[in-house]
């Protein structure tokens, strides 16, 4: 064979290879044959680069801002070998975020399964073995099934269902919807509009819910300026016995927890411009604190995502309340609430935290397209690393120019874990007022007075505790009718 035919048939094996390549790359055929963009959202992602207990590759980002406003961790639960969280955004439009999970050697990504959402509920459910986070079922094997009907309801909250809890649940949406769910069918029903049931007019944000003592207590955080001057009450707290529904409180709740033993309690934590409020469900009863706030950046129905009450490690509990986290008993002797001890205030925003594979993991909800692209992540570190953020403040009191009858006595208000209070006083009354305040320092109800304090007729006065002093609860009582506001600062 001449030397130019060996050549040209070269020449043709050597096109015979390289046109299909290209064509394959750059031709019309290329999305057959190279896997769409949207495929590789859900390629698992690890790397070694760990910043102060933050993997940056675990950010969740929305793919760009359109109608998201925030891209938050709304949950997180470890199950099936794996941490696993949910995303959630302000609106439910487009794709790419969602159900995450999380191996041991940190590789992360999005499932398959996920679907875009508003999603900040967990549970797991014993009966049927299941996770339950979002509109997501996963199974012991990681297996993840997604109930489609309500995949398009903002989930705030999963609950235990009153009389079938092996095969049931209840799903909360923030617009105050109630399912009933089959867990084995993935069957939902409605059974109420809470707008409509619990008479609230105005902005509606149904947060959270837990089922205890033999009632399913709901929680709605609508609060705004109206709230706060006192023209309107869209707040909610209300509990249902499977018949009727009962409203507790017209105040704003932003979260119910608990266990699910008639020997736990039951925990709802608000607040109004006075302060935080803590509500204690025993045994039947309820039992009502007040707690400093340490932020009033929360004071409102759209900046609460989302205060916790968990059990962070097991048979302990934590709460993150107005910019203070917590220690919390998890068990309530003798109706009385004692064990409150405040940690540290912080200035994260703390959808969820669990303890994974002996790390203390912080969701988070920290941009939002008012400063950029939305995007959040997630904080592995120690429990203990609690104690090193800072040092607990705030400031609060049972009333704020507030008429009060003689002989009021106010709600328990928290006194310990601060180092130095100063005591507000002031009211309208042409008489003097004396105010008696009284310290429960064992937390069982058993009240000793600290002193007594007579403020002049439309006076104000105050008073500056000894530095260390401390009782678990402090309350105050009046001698006079009058138009009252008694306000701690703690430091």
């Amino acid at each position: 064979m001449k030397p130019s035919a060996i050549f040209l048939g070269c020449l043709l094996a050597a096109l015979t290879l390289v046109v299909p390549r290209l064509t394959a790359q750059e031709g019309p055929q290329a999305a057959e044959a190279v896997a769409p963009p949207e495929d590789l959202r859900f390629a698992w992602r690890r790397s070694e680069l760990n910043v102060g207990g933050v993997f940056p590759h675990m950010a969740i980002k929305a793919p760009g801002t359109g109608s998201r406003t925030e891209t938050g961790v709304g949950a997180l639960i470890p199950w099936a070998d794996r941490l696993w969280a949910v995303g959630y955004v302000a609106h439910i439009a487009g794709s790419g975020l969602g159900l995450f999970e999380i191996r041991e050697d940190m590789a992360f990504r999005l499932h398959p399964e996920s679907v875009t959402g508003t999603f900040a509920n967990r549970m797991i459910h014993w009966g049927t073995n299941q996770a339950i986070l979002g509109p997501h079922l996963i199974d012991e094997h990681g297996n993840v099934r997604t109930i489609k009907e309500l995949a398009k309801h903002r989930l705030t909250a999963t609950a235990r269902h009153l009389t079938d809890p092996e095969n049931k649940v209840y799903f909360l949406t923030t617009e105050g919807l109630l399912f009933e769910t089959d867990l084995n069918t993935l069957q939902s029903r409605q059974l109420f509009d809470l707008i409509k049931e619990l008479g609230i007019d105005g902005y509606k944000h149904f947060k959270g819910a837990h089922t205890a003592h033999g009632r399913l207590v709901v929680a709605n955080n609508s609060y705004d300026e109206k709230e706060f001057l006192g023209d309107r009450e869209a707040g909610r707290l209300a509990e249902w016995d499977g018949e009727k529904w009962t409203i507790l409180e017209k105040n704003p709740f932003v979260e119910v927890a608990g266990r699910y033993s008639p020997d736990d309690p039951l925990y709802a934590l608000g607040w109004d411009k006075r302060s935080a409020i803590l509500r204690v469900l025993d045994r039947g009863g309820w039992s009502r604190y007040r707690l400093p706030k340490s932020s009033q950046t929360f004071d409102h129905q759209w900046c609460t995502e989302w205060m916790r009450i968990r059990e962070a490690s097991t048979e302990r509990y934590l709460m993150d309340a107005f910019g203070l986290f917590y220690d919390m008993p998890w068990k309530h002797y003798g109706g009385k609430l004692w064990g409150v001890r405040p940690i540290a205030a912080h200035l994260r925003v703390v959808p969820d935290f669990v303890h994974w594979n002996g790390l203390f993991v912080l969701a988070s909800d920290q941009t939002d397209n008012g400063v950029g692209q939305p995007q959040s992540g997630l904080w592995f570190g120690s429990i203990d690393d609690l104690w090193k953020m800072g040092k607990p403040t705030g400031w609060g009191g049972p009333w704020w120019n507030d008429p009060v009858e003689d002989g009021a006595v106010s709600d328990p208000y928290l006194m310990t874990g601060f180092d130095k209070k100063v005591l507000h006083l002031s009211h309208d009354s042409p008489h003097p007022v004396t105010y008696t305040v009284d310290v429960d320092f064992l937390g069982d109800g058993s009240w000793n007075t600290y002193r007594s304090i007579t403020v002049p007729p439309k006076g104000y006065d105050f008073h500056v505790f000894p530095d260390g002093y401390s009782a678990h609860w402090v309350r105050v009582t009046v001698d006079r009718a009058c138009t009252t506001s008694v306000h701690f600062t703690y430091n």
